[in-house]
């Protein structure tokens, strides 16, 4: 995972919106919502909560 998607990974852990993330990043919200796509294939889950949770487990949000 690159080190962007960690840094997305972890405001969408927080319960941030891709809304809230792209103003938060100055980014676009479709880049943000690419990188939330590329996070649940990668962490191989389907929703926003089940990658949150699987990236705690794997020590990802440290």
């Amino acid at each position: 995972m690159t080190a962007r998607e960690i840094e997305v990974l972890r405001l969408v852990a927080e319960g941030l919106t891709n809304r809230e993330i792209a103003e938060r990043l100055f980014i676009a919200q479709k880049t943000v919502s690419v990188h939330v796509s590329n996070i649940l294939g990668k962490l191989e889950v389907s929703t926003r909560t089940q990658a949150a949770a699987a990236a705690r487990e794997r020590g990802l949000l440290s």
